[in-house]
């Protein structure tokens, strides 16, 4: 019987020493392969963020420059341009010069669009943006003499949203909107009662003995009032002219209708401020007899959304904010 001798150890290891125990070798080998596996998914999640980021890109890109891949510029076929102006006539939103004059001219230079129908849907605001507008519905009703413009009233059009529609061909209401209020006011509160009581001083210094006009903290003046009073006035009579001339021989005037009262659609309409009833598609139907309607109201985008929700508008907001005073609107 051959004698047995035990196997020879590993190479550099010496004679002797203890051979390394499996469980110790797993062990290695898990902690290699976990390394690993946590930086492939380091790597697919940092490729997932940069897809992310350029999509995020690219699609705000998108929607700052309005790119349309859908044939946005082919011929749309004869239709009905609509723009809408909801909310206050203010320098932000749809009632905005900004917003409503870019849609204007889209929709007068369009070939296809037969007519403009502006809905209004607009309780007043400042009197420069609703007079921007105008001028620039009948700049552009020069230019275009064969597309009218008419305006469709939904539930409001008063003081600066009546201002807008004046200039339009013919105003079409329901019998129960509100229309009117040809009139402007500035408004305020006075505080100086209040201080005196509660021992508050107000130390107001300026240069220039009006700087402080209409300042709510400070008694008014007899002749800041009065200043103030013909300022309302010499609006208020650029309003009524706007009125007239847009309404013509179709105003039935009496002493109440520039007195900033308003109405209802009925009523407006016996009264020569609207022309009949009607919604866009009736309109769109039976008076420009072109039923397809084409929506060319300017809105917000994606870039001006981001912005504003984080902050971008903190400044013109400050801005406005150093001018505490009360200023004329059409409301």
């Amino acid at each position: 019987m051959s004698e047995q001798f035990p196997p020879p150890p590993p190479p550099n290891v010496p004679p002797g020493a203890p051979e390394m125990k499996n469980w110790e070798r797993e062990t290695l080998e898990k902690l290699v392969f976990a390394t690993v596996k946590e930086n492939r998914a380091a790597r697919r999640w940092s490729i997932f963020f940069r897809f992310l980021y350029l999509f995020i890109a690219f699609f705000a890109l998108w929607a700052y420059f309005d790119f349309d891949f859908s044939g946005a510029d082919a011929e749309l076929g004869r239709h009905t341009a609509l723009i809408e102006i909801d909310g206050e006539i203010a320098d932000e939103g749809t009632g905005s010069a900004d917003s409503v004059i870019p849609s204007l001219n889209k929709a007068f230079l369009d070939r296809g669009s037969a007519a403009i129908i502006l809905r209004i849907n607009s309780p007043g605001g400042s009197p420069v943006q609703a007079g921007e507008i105008v001028d620039e519905i009948n700049r552009l009703k020069k230019g275009y003499p064969d597309k009218p413009v008419y305006v469709v009233v939904d539930e409001i059009c008063a003081s600066g949203g009546y201002y807008i529609a004046s200039a339009a061909d013919k105003i079409y209401v329901n019998k129960a909107s509100i229309v009117g209020s040809v009139g402007v006011l500035m408004d305020g509160f006075g505080f100086t009662g209040l201080m005196d009581k509660l021992g508050i001083e107000r130390r107001l210094l300026t240069a220039g003995q009006n700087k402080g006009f209409m300042d709510p903290f400070s008694p008014q003046s007899a002749k800041h009032k009065e200043y103030a009073q013909e300022m309302l006035n010499e609006i208020h009579q650029q309003f009524i002219d706007v009125v007239r001339k847009g309404r013509g021989k179709r105003l039935h005037e009496t002493p109440e209708m520039f007195s900033g009262l308003f109405w209802t659609g009925a009523r407006a309409v016996q009264m020569g401020l609207a022309d009949g009833f009607g919604t866009v598609d009736s309109v769109a139907r039976d008076v420009v007899k072109a039923e397809d309607v084409v929506d060319y109201t300017q809105r917000e985008g994606l870039p001006e959304r981001v912005l504003k929700k984080f902050g971008a508008s903190v400044g013109a907001g400050a801005v406005k904010s150093l001018y505490h005073g009360p200023h004329p609107t059409l409301r």
